[in-house]
């Protein structure tokens, strides 16, 4: 189903969003008439990445400073495509089983770093590349950003490897938020490649309940003139004086808090330090053991400031990626994982490629906010089945695998020795 949570959610509109909405529509007024000499121009078709617009305005000894410089990671290299070029990660023993590593919605994925030294030192070789928008990469401007684009940045980013990395069994995908979700949904169409997935605080199927009334007017799509949502966006995210962005402004348009009912006081409590709150614990996660500015704070605000195709990517992403309620392609993925379990006992040369296990590692922070533990296990009971996947929880919030990674790392390596 291709239609977007925001289109889906747009008859759910109140009476006090029609209000809203009416203010909204003369402050775009005003706003259009300011930027009406800017929206006349032609869009361009791909907006370039800090690799172009800023670095070389940078001496070396300031692009080393950066909390996120081009070099932050080992065997980076700059791949260019008919979308724009992509900033690739690669790393690790050349004989090793191939691990790609794809991050969220917000932050690079340098966010990964962690996770992926971990397996480097496990002997896996690993892969990491900023979605279009995100860090390095250059944002298309013409295409939504669904699992079409997704899987073609997918697909190019493997292509660029001099390693053989596609074909039967050819890596496992390791998916963190966002990119627990574009796993599924890519494993949909390629599930032969893959040899295993495993999610970490995965997207995909949270709830749209769970959006809130604000993000369903900022994101919605032919209610209110785009350049007042853009304008009301970017006005969001971008650092003011003496502050920096918080990460957790990002995790608040993709998921609204829990609610506060009588059973629910001492979990507020508790995520008072999360993501969704705004708090220390996710803002002040370190993304680099070796970089002690790289912080989610300080890479987003730098992203915010210089990357000017993430306002596009972030929009789009949250209005068409699976993110919210895809029980179609994680029922199809059930649907694959129970055919590899029912093809256990034929001859290995009748055997179904990919999903070796016939299952799916679901790894969750015991006190996430965004990716609600029950929900999802809930959830995936009902549409992976109650043999379609393991759950393993971790002490920790949605800032997981910056804070677990090493943990992370050893979970996935298990899993994987038992297929």
């Amino acid at each position: 189903m291709a239609s977007t949570w925001a289109s889906n959610l747009r008859p759910q509109v109140t009476t006090s969003c029609i209000v809203l909405g009416a203010v909204g529509v003369s402050l775009g007024l005003s706003v259009r008439m300011l930027m009406s000499s800017t929206s006349a121009q032609k869009k361009p078709i791909i907006i370039a990445s800090p690799r172009t617009t800023q670095l070389p305005q940078l001496s070396r000894e300031e692009t080393a400073s950066l909390s996120y410089p081009p070099d932050a990671l080992p065997g980076a290299r700059d791949v260019e495509t008919p979308y724009g070029t992509i900033k690739v990660f690669e790393w690790g023993p050349e004989d090793g089983e191939k691990v790609l590593l794809l991050h969220g919605i917000s932050t690079p994925c340098l966010s990964l770093g962690i996770l992926g030294e971990a397996l480097v030192e496990r002997g896996y070789r690993v892969m990491l590349f900023d979605f279009f928008g995100r860090g390095y990469s250059d944002a298309p401007t013409d295409i939504p950003y669904d699992i079409r684009l997704y899987s073609t940045q997918i697909l190019l980013a493997l292509a660029s490897s001099k390693l053989p990395w596609t074909g039967d069994n050819g890596f496992h995908i390791i998916g963190y938020s966002l990119g627990g979700g574009l796993a599924v949904s890519f494993a949909k169409y390629y599930s032969h490649m893959i040899r295993s997935l495993v999610l970490v605080a995965s997207g995909g199927l949270i709830r749209s309940e769970h959006v809130s009334r604000r993000s369903r007017i900022l994101y919605s799509e032919g209610i209110f003139p785009e350049s007042l949502l853009r304008w009301l966006v970017r006005r969001r995210i971008t650092p003011q004086p003496a502050t920096t962005t918080s990460e957790a402004k990002m995790a608040s348009e993709v998921v609204a808090a829990p609610s506060t009912t009588t059973t629910e006081q001492s979990t507020k409590k508790h995520h008072k330090n999360s993501d969704a709150s705004g708090g220390d614990s996710f803002d002040n996660a370190v993304l680099s053991p070796h970089r002690a500015n790289s912080t989610v704070s300080s890479v987003m605000a730098w992203q915010v400031q210089h990357q000017q195709g993430f306002l596009t990517a972030f929009m789009s992403s949250i209005r068409h990626a699976p993110i919210y309620e895809q029980r179609e392609d994680w029922i199809r993925l059930g649907q694959l994982l129970a055919a590899r379990r029912q093809a256990k006992e034929v001859a290995a040369s009748e055997k179904l490629p990919g999903l070796l296990a016939g299952k799916v590692l679901l790894v969750l922070g015991s006190t996430d906010p965004v990716i609600i533990k029950e929900e999802l296990i809930h959830d995936a009971t009902s549409v992976l089945g109650e043999d379609g996947f393991e759950a393993v929880l971790l002490d920790c919030g949605h800032e997981i695998v910056m804070t677990k990674g090493k943990e992370v790392a050893g979970l996935a390596a298990r899993f994987w020795s038992r297929t």
